[in-house]
């Protein structure tokens, strides 16, 4: 119920007269929008084929995923951050947080449980059986045949 001395939009007065059609302005891009989008891509794609080009160290697979098992704590720490924390993530929770309410606070609850378990619990296990992923676990135990192993 509107309070009284406010105008309405949604008065039932001379409704069936007013259509204001909705306008948004949509931002698009300008040509600077332009220049630094390609520019990104650009420079992404130099490191990329700087790296084909010049990085012949990784020659097996173990090497590519696994950097041969000779990188410090804080590379690997801040890549799984970054594969954890993905855009979609930092753009859909506040979504989530408004649509749901608090409610999804929980997940972040059970993050501090779950994920020191995982730290201490299955890691090393991957770890020392030279694994990458858990899709590798199903060889070890024949759960499929084995021609869809390595």
């Amino acid at each position: 119920m509107l309070s009284i001395g406010t105008p309405s939009v949604f008065s039932s007065a001379g409704m069936e007269d007013v259509q204001t059609p909705l306008v948004f302005d949509t931002p698009k891009f300008q040509v600077w929008d332009y220049v630094v989008c390609g520019a990104m891509l650009l420079i992404c794609a130099g490191i990329g084929l700087f790296h084909a080009c010049t990085g012949g160290k990784q020659s097996t697979t173990r090497e590519f995923l696994l950097a041969d098992k000779q990188m410090h704590v804080l590379p690997v720490a801040m890549s799984m951050l970054a594969s954890f924390m993905s855009a979609i993530t930092l753009m859909g929770n506040p979504a989530e947080i408004y649509n749901y309410g608090t409610q999804f606070l929980m997940i972040g609850l059970s993050y501090s449980v779950l994920i020191p378990t995982a730290a201490h619990c299955y890691i090393p296990i991957f770890y020392n059986l030279n694994l990458t992923s858990a899709y590798e676990v199903s060889c070890l135990t024949n759960i499929v045949s084995r021609s869809h192993c390595r």
